[in-house]
This record gives C-alpha cells, sequence and structure tokens, in this order.
C-alpha cells in the first residue's frame, strides 16, 4: 500500500510506527534510495580517509549499517542517513584505532603503538643527533663532563654532585657551566673550523 504525505512524496506503509520492515521492502528500498548514492560515498571517502585501499570495505560497512538500522523503520530522506553513518563509521574506526587493549597495558612491551614509532627519516635524524652529543660529551674535560651527566643524565642536584666528586657546590656549578657552553657550542655553534679566534 502507498500513501500520499503532506510533501507529496510516497511512502510505503511500513512507515507506519510499530509496523516492522519486511525484507522485500527493505531491498526495495535499497536498490531505489541507497545504491545510486554509491558513487557520492565513494567520492565523501576517498576525500575524508587517509587510506585508499580501506574505501570498499568502508563502502560495505556503511550499507550494512544502512540495511540493520533501516529494518524498524526506513528513514526518509535516505541521502543524510547514509552520510551520517558513513561519517559515524569513519568515527569509529579513527577510536578503534587509538584505544589500547587491555593486554597491551598489562605488557609493557606491546605498549608501543605504529602511531608512537617514529618515521624511518626522524630515526636516522635522531641518531645523528644522539653521535654528536655523545661525540661533544667525549670532547668534555673529565671532571666537566662527570658533574654534566650527573646532572642532565642522573638527575642530580648541585648539592649531591658535589657529595660525589668530592667539590664546593661553586665547582660543581662552574663546571656544569662550562660544560652546558661547550656542549651548545658543540651542537649548536658554528664549525670549530669557521669560528673566530
Amino acid at each position: 500500500m502507498v500513501e500520499k504525505t503532506g510533501n507529496g512524496r510516497c511512502e510505503t506503509d511500513c512507515h507506519r510506527p510499530g509496523k516492522a520492515v519486511t525484507a522485500p521492502e527493505l531491498k526495495a528500498w535499497f536498490v531505489r534510495e541507497v545504491l545510486p548514492l554509491e558513487a557520492a560515498l565513494m567520492q565523501f571517502f576517498r576525500r575524508s580517509w587517509r587510506n585508499e585501499s580501506d574505501i570498499d570495505d568502508l563502502c560495505q560497512d556503511v550499507y550494512a549499517r544502512v540495511c540493520e538500522a533501516a529494518q524498524d523503520k526506513i528513514p526518509n530522506p535516505a541521502k543524510p542517513f547514509v552520510f551520517a553513518i558513513a561519517r559515524n563509521l569513519m568515527i569509529d574506526r579513527v577510536r578503534h584505532e587509538n584505544v589500547i587493549s587491555i593486554e597491551a597495558v598489562a605488557d609493557p612491551d606491546m605498549f608501543a603503538t605504529a602511531a608512537d614509532r617514529p618515521s624511518a627519516e626522524r630515526g636516522i635524524i635522531a641518531r645523528e643527533e644522539l653521535y654528536s652529543l655523545q661525540a661533544a660529551l667525549d670532547a668534555l674535560p673529565p671532571r666537566c663532563r662527570e658533574a654534566v651527566v650527573m646532572k642532565k643524565i642522573e638527575g642530580l642536584s648541585r648539592r649531591e654532585i658535589a657529595a660525589r666528586m668530592g667539590i664546593a657546590e661553586k665547582t660543581v656549578k662552574r663546571h656544569l657551566a662550562n660544560g652546558m657552553m661547550a656542549l651548545a657550542n658543540a651542537l649548536y655553534g658554528e664549525p670549530a673550523d669557521q669560528r673566530r679566534t
């Protein structure tokens, strides 16, 4: 049975409250209203989703959610309904990718996620920076290097460093100042062959 609504659209009798949608009605509605939106839906995913290989799966998931939701009542109009489901599906996928399973939290070694891992380029740069820092530390006078390592790596106070090294806090302060200045020059200053003397 088909009824005319106040806006001139035709609706099947399945839109009446309390009456479930039959499989043939759902299929007819899907073919008539949802499938013609596929090109626009695919374009929406291509613009919005970062991984093109996921787009077909996303589209199929949207269809499954649309059919499941329309079993109780066929939405009218279909287009905003379909695109709202598509948007929500993408949000769900992003949230799911950012969730860490309880097993991963129980095992700290598995805690590192792909998103936390640096790119290969960043890894190379970091390694080069680490080698430069080690070379600059190695170039410091031994007592100065010892004070800098205790302060910056071990996190000790000047008083603790002075006690360990058996020197005055004032001397520790001078070692730290000289060491940090030398490290800054070595890492961020002009190359040694271009420095003015």
